[in-house]
This record gives structure tokens, sequence and C-alpha cells, in this order.
């Protein structure tokens, strides 16, 4: 009966750590069967999986080598999922997912995964995107790659599940999970972004807010202590026909203005030429000094509106003192490709060049002016006496951060994708107003939320929001407007029945169910916004009608009912066939066949089959490497204690691994000899030589290298000193003898071949020894040559005294 249970829980813990699909009564809570059957195709039940959690799950962690907040698209990065000592864990399963996806579709994951360790980490088989564990084991840490996606692929969410014992931890926030957006283009180069035709209904009310980040803290270098200011912030929002600056672009007048003096009038004069081009404009005040806490000066911001024509924001403001360095937002657009209208835009910035002037320090200014000049970037790299100099070339720390926020939308909106919680939010937040009389001197919080009805009953009652005065700038300007009231009912007092909910607008009608004759079809809506005092809203969201289509239908026309739901899946595992159907519900007119399909049926995928499990053995200590010296393999074994009854094992029993020991030795590797050189002599004794060349240095104790060079005797003739053939008369005698003597006192007793060879000889007189040739070779054995010419030759000399001699030696003998 032990045994029996044992089995049992091996069962359940491989099944579900394999697919993460079992449906363990301890771990899994399934979604209403409705939605299950849509999800389920592609990964859906691993993202439904909920497990228990406890105190102190913070043991385990996930983390992305450098803890970027940002992702570079494309790069590569490691991803490490770790537990705290002692924890561990046996399973686990990581998935990179798009915000605000569902992950039941391919396209809702982002990125590719990478396998490092095979032996430890596979791809889900049900599931391809999801990296698991190769085989259930204790682990304290796994690694693999992630490839980020590409550009415009927005946020990303990466997100591990992990099984200890019985208990899984599957986080939406917190520890096991990791969330980083892409990383936003610092310029670099000129953008020209394409701007499309917005397609956005209605119209958007946002708020631009300037964060400076120049400071003395953040920028050290020649940071001017002096008159460091932000000037006026000057933009627009405005169309795709109005151009109010370019990166890369030309500089009108009152680019140059702001850029240089930090005046915001030309400029101002130049966007309200532009008439209907210009819908709103936008203007924030200078700020004196560039940085102060927020406890002591709010952020500027300004608010401005945007429409389908006049869907692009673009803004502008001076760093000063500078040459003409300006920051600003260029033709941002605020409208998405899904026809709405974007919820948050954050931008980080780095300086532009108006162009105007060449100064490369905070104060130098007017080197060289060049009117209406083009706005290039700065790099790290422009001018070693830059304050942004980087001799390696790294990115130019940031100066400032733009925040823009949608605060409010008008009118109908045609957005595509349904509005979520944050756009709905963003709405209620604050409601659209005619204008805002609050004093740009007084700086106050955020609104808190509204308390709760005064009136209990249906009697018209009040309720109260308030927010702080956190500075105000101008003593002699009063801040008014802490408090705000508005009229309210207690709960369940609407005058009509589900007032309270704020619904979409109805979508399209969707295709007549018939291509001929009744059919019916069918539109929806959603809820934006439940009542207030949490009651249930019971307005409807689905409405359907009949429809006709072609009344005049061909004769064996027939009218049939709605498909209906899909069987279950003809397989508890692997692939398997389910169908559905439906009934004709008019036969044709003739009285023949209804020639419409009335069942269908297609493949289903269930979780993967499982053998019955295999008890196993230990495995056994790995066996001695299969080599003495270098790369090698060892193996492991483990035994079946199963009876063979319950099945076939697919379990491995052994395995196999790489292993390495100290390298193997080396040894010296030569050429074969060269040929003999000639005799380094033309009479007498003299030697030859012969070399080889070093092929491979000895390694890891391998034999040293033998000999290079060898040497050997050689003789051609006899040397004849003159006196061989007839009689030679006591004048001659005497010559040689003071010749001899000559030399000997000029060479100081030198002795070996060169003084022989040196010597001149009875009537003749030899030119010195020229210099040594070139070595033929610069390693492994060369050869070089000296000459001895005669120079004069007396009558009594025979011949072969006079001759030339050359002399022969090895060189550069060392290995190459």
């Amino acid at each position: 009966m032990a045994g029996a249970g044992i089995l049992m829980c091996i069962l359940l813990l491989q099944c579900f750590i394999s697919t993460a699909l079992c449906n363990a009564g301890f771990a899994f809570t399934e979604e209403p069967s409705e939605r299950a059957g849509k999800s389920d195709g592609y990964c859906g039940r691993i993202l439904r999986a909920q497990g228990t959690r406890k105190e102190g799950y913070n043991e385990f962690r996930l983390r992305v080598e450098g803890d970027p907040e940002k992702y570079q698209p494309g790069s590569t990065y490691r991803v490490t999922l770790y537990a705290s000592s002692p924890a561990y864990f046996r399973g686990f399963t990581l998935i990179a997912l798009r915000e605000g996806r569902e992950g039941d579709k391919e396209e809702d994951y982002a990125g590719n995964f990478q396998i490092i360790d095979e032996e430890d980490t596979q791809f889900m088989i049900n599931c391809p995107p999801a990296v698991t564990e190769s085989t259930p084991r204790r682990r304290t840490r796994i690694h693999v790659f992630w490839t980020a996606p590409p550009s415009s692929s927005g946020c990303v969410t990466l997100k591990a599940s992990i099984v200890q014992k019985r208990i899984i931890y599957f986080q939406d926030e917190g520890s096991l999970t990791k969330r980083m957006c892409e990383k936003e283009s610092l310029y670099g180069e000129t953008t020209e972004k394409p701007l499309l035709d917005c397609c956005a209904c209605g119209t958007a009310k946002y708020r631009v807010t300037f964060h400076g980040n120049w400071s003395e803290k953040v920028h050290p270098k020649d940071y001017p202590r002096r008159a460091n200011h932000w000037s006026a912030i000057i933009g627009a929002s405005h169309s795709k026909n109005y151009v109010l600056w370019e990166y890369g672009g030309y500089a009108s007048e009152g680019i140059k203005k702001v850029a240089e003096l930090g005046s915001p009038v030309s400029m101002e004069e130049e966007i309200r030429q532009k008439g209907d081009d210009v819908l709103t404009v936008i203007k924030m005040k200078a700020q004196w000094p560039a940085w102060q806490p927020l406890n002591v000066r709010a952020a500027p911001s300004a608010e401005f509106s945007v429409d389908r024509t006049r869907h692009l924001m673009s803004f502008l403001t001076m760093l000063g003192p500078s040459p003409d360095w300006n920051v600003g937002l260029s033709a941002e657009d605020l409208c998405t490709k899904e026809c709405g209208w974007a919820q948050r835009v954050v931008q980080d910035m780095i300086p532009w060049d108006a162009g105007t002037d060449n100064g490369v320090t905070y104060e130098v200014n007017d080197l060289l002016k060049i009117p209406s000049g083009e706005d290039p970037p700065l790099t790290s790299l422009d001018h070693p006496q830059s304050p942004f100099y980087d001799p390696e070339g790294g990115a130019i720390t940031p100066v400032a951060r733009v925040v823009v926020e949608r605060i409010a939308r008008k009118g109908e909106q045609c957005n595509v994708v349904p509005d979520n919680v944050d756009d709905i939010v963003a709405d209620i937040a604050q409601e659209e107003k005619e204008e805002d009389d609050t004093p740009e001197t007084c700086i106050y919080s955020n609104w808190s939320p509204w308390s709760a009805c005064s009136s209990a009953t249906c009697d018209k009652g009040k309720r109260m929001r308030q927010r702080m005065l956190k500075a105000q700038l101008d003593l002699s300007v009063p801040c008014p407007h802490t408090q705000d009231f508005e009229p309210c009912m207690g709960p369940g007092c609407s005058d009509e029945e589900g007032s309270t909910c704020t619904m979409s607008e109805w979508i399209t009608w969707s295709p007549c169910s018939m291509s001929c004759g009744m059919g019916l079809r069918s539109r929806e809506r959603y809820v934006k916004q439940f009542p207030d005092d949490g009651s249930v809203c019971t307005l409807p969201t689905e409405e359907n009608e009949k429809c006709i289509v072609n009344e005049e239908c061909t004769p064996n026309s027939c009218l049939v009912t709605e498909w209906g739901e899909w069987d279950s899946c003809s397989a508890t595992c692997g692939l398997g066939m389910k169908r559905r159907e439906r009934m004709v519900k008019m036969p044709p007119p003739d009285g023949s066949i209804c020639g419409a399909e009335v069942l269908e049926v297609e493949k289903c995928m269930m979780p993967e089959c499982h053998t019955i499990p295999c008890m196993l053995s230990p495995w056994s200590d790995w066996s001695d490497c299969s080599v003495t010296c270098g790369k090698g393999m060892r193996t492991r074994q483990r035994v079946l204690k199963s009876p063979v009854e319950l099945g076939e094992c697919t379990e491995d029993l052994e395995q196999v691994e790489k292993c390495m020991l100290p390298e193997c030795p080396t040894d010296c590797m030569v050429s074969e000899w060269t040929e003999w050189s000639e005799c380094n002599k033309s009479c007498g004794k003299g030697h030859m030589i012969r070399t080889r060349m070093v092929k491979l240095e000895p390694q890891f104790g391998g034999d040293l290298c033998p000999e290079t060079v060898q040497r050997k005797k050689c003789k051609i003739r006899k040397c004849n000193r003159g006196g061989g053939q007839g009689q030679v008369n006591s004048d001659e005698k005497k010559r040689r003898k003071e010749a001899r003597e000559k030399r000997r006192s000029k060479q100081g007793g030198r002795q070996g071949e060169e003084t022989t060879s040196t010597a001149e000889h009875p009537g003749c007189k030899m030119r010195p020894w020229s210099n040594w040739t070139d070595c033929t070779k610069l390693c492994g054995g060369g050869i070089q040559e000296r000459l001895m010419t005669a120079k004069r030759r007396l009558k009594s000399a025979q011949l072969p005294s006079c001759k030339d001699r050359k002399e022969i030696r090895a060189c550069n003998v060392h290995p190459c």
C-alpha cells in the first residue's frame, strides 16, 4: 500500500513538472470551460496555473544580468532563476510576455530564449516559447539566454513559476517577475521616422512635464555654477504639414533665437503664423537655476490638446549658458496604430546643437557663426574640452526627462483595441473642464479620492475631495481650490436602472450568419465604468437581430442554425479529433438535399502522453575518464527496479558526459635536414653546414628539441704557397720573410682560420675581407658569406696564389 502511494506521488510530480498541464488538485485552479477552450491550444493552462503562496517567497528570484530597467531591441541577456540558500526548487517554467497580452497566442510572446545547458533546461513541448527543466531534481540555479524583441515591441514581462515539493509559486509581481520596457533611442543619428495619417477619433488632452536633470552632481565637468538655467519652453501640437524643428534639420530664425539667446518670442510668432496647422501653443516658464529639488520647486508642466489632423507635438528649450545647445521633442506622434490616443510617453533627452555657433564649452560663444545651420546631436567624442566628452565614446548622460500623459478624451472614440483599466482610470481621474483657473504660481498635490456620500438614503447629499498646497511661488497671488464638492445620492438610488454604468459605443454589426435567406447578426459593447457603489451593471452588452441576405435564393438553398459547441477531444493525451454540428432549420423549397455542411471535424492536441513511471535506482558514481590526458568521456548508470509488467520504461539508464584531464605532453617536431652547404674554404681545410627548422615547440612536458645545426670538415686541395715550382732567388725569399713578419705585427698574433685566410700571399697584394652578407634566413639556420679579392699581382706570382677567396658561416640558428 505504501509503495502504491509513493508511485502515485511520483506520477503526479512528474506529470506537473514535465508539462505543467496536469490537473493536480493541490496546484491548479481552472477558469470557466468557455475560456479554457479558447486558450488551451497555446500555453493557456500554464498561464492560468495558480499556487499556494507563503511568507518568505522572496527566497526565489528571477534576475536579468545587469539588472536593466530597459532592454535594447535585438540584444541578448543572460537570465538567471535562483534560490537563496538553503532553499531549492525541483521544477520551473519561464516565459516572456508582451505587456497586456494573455499568452494564448504565439504573437503574445516577446523575444526568444536560448538554451545554455541542455541537461538542465529545455523548451516546453506543449508551449514552445516557454523554458522548463529537462529532468526533475533538486537545483538552486538555472541560466538561459533571452534575445530581446525588435524595435517598437513595447514593454515585456519575464515571469517564472517555481515547483518546490508540492508548493507552486507563480508570480504576477515581485521577485519572480521582471518588467522591462524598450530602451528609447537617445537620437544618435538624424531621426526621420515616417509620419502616418492618424485614424483616431475625437480629441485628447495631455499634460507635458519637463524634469530637468542637468546638475553639478550628474554633470560635474565644467558645470557653470553661475547663471545655469533652462530657458522658457515653447512648442505646439500641430499637423504633419508643419515642422516646428527636427533633429538634423535646418535651424529657422526662431530656433536660432531659442538656442542662442533662450528667447521664445520669434518662435512663438512662427508657430502662430501657421494657422490651422497648429491646435495648441505650448508654453512653460524658464527655470533659474537649472535644477532644484522637487520639494522646493515643482517640475514645470503645460496642457495641450490633439485631434486627428493635429496629432503631433513638438517643443524646444535652451540649456544655458551654452553656445547654442537645446533639448526638445520633434513631431512626437500621440496617435496610435490602433486608432487611439497614447496613454503615456517618456523620453530621456540629450543636448542638440542648433548649428549656429561652434562653441565646445558652456561659456565659449560665437567662435564661428553659421547662420541657419543644421541641428546635429552632441556626442561624447565631439571635443576633449566638451563637458560631455568621454574618450571611450560612451553615451551622454541625459540632461532631462519629458513625460507626456493623457489626462482626458472628448468625443466619440474609435480605437480598435478596447480600453484597458489605465485608459478608463485616466479618463475618469480628471473631468474635462472649460478652463483651469489655478494660478501657475500655486503647486498642488494630486486630488484625493472622493469621500463617501453624506446621504445614506435616496435624498440628495454631497461628497468631497481634497488636495494639498505644496508651494506658493508668489505670495501676492492667492492659491484657492484645495477642496472640491459634488452632489451625490446613497447607493442604489439612480433614477434609471443601470444609469450609473458607463458603456462603450456599440461596435458594428457582425456579418449575417447566412449567405442566402434569413439569418442572425450580432453586435457587442463593454462596460467602461462600473457603478461607484459596487453594484452589478445590468445594461446589455450584446444584441442580436434577424437579417435577410438575397431573398431570391437558388432553389436548393437552405437555412441552418449556428454551429454548436465543440465536443471533447477524442484523446485524453496526445493527438485526437473533435467535432461540432449544426441543424437544418429550413430545407430547400424544392425538397432537394441541403448543400450546407452540418458537421465539422478538426484535430485537437491534449497533454503529452506518458508511460507508467519507472522505479529507478539512484545514479552510480561517474566512471573514470576514458583517457589519461586531454578530452575524453565518462559514464554513469542506474538500474530499473519496477516490474516489467508495468510497461516499457523510457527513462535513460545510462548517461554520458565529457571530461577533461591535464593536456597530453607534446614532443618537439623538426623538419628534415637541408642539403650540405659549400665548403667555406677554396683550398685547404674548411667545413660545411646543414640546418633544420623547429616546426612545433615542446608543450606540457614533451621531449625537448634536438640540434638544428650540424657541421663537418671538408678539404678541396692543398693551398699553393707560391714556392712549389722552380728556384726562388734569395731576394724573393727575403720578401716573403718580411711580408710574414709584417703580417704578424699587424694582426697581433690572431689565431685560427680567419688569420690564415686573411693573410696576404706571396706574389699577391690582397684586399681586406668584405663585410658579411645578410643572413639568408631570419630564423631556423641560414648562411652568410664574405669575399677577399686580389688587389695587385706581382710578376713573379703564380696564378693559384692570387685567386679570390670566399668564407661561409652559419647564422640565425635559433628556432622560428
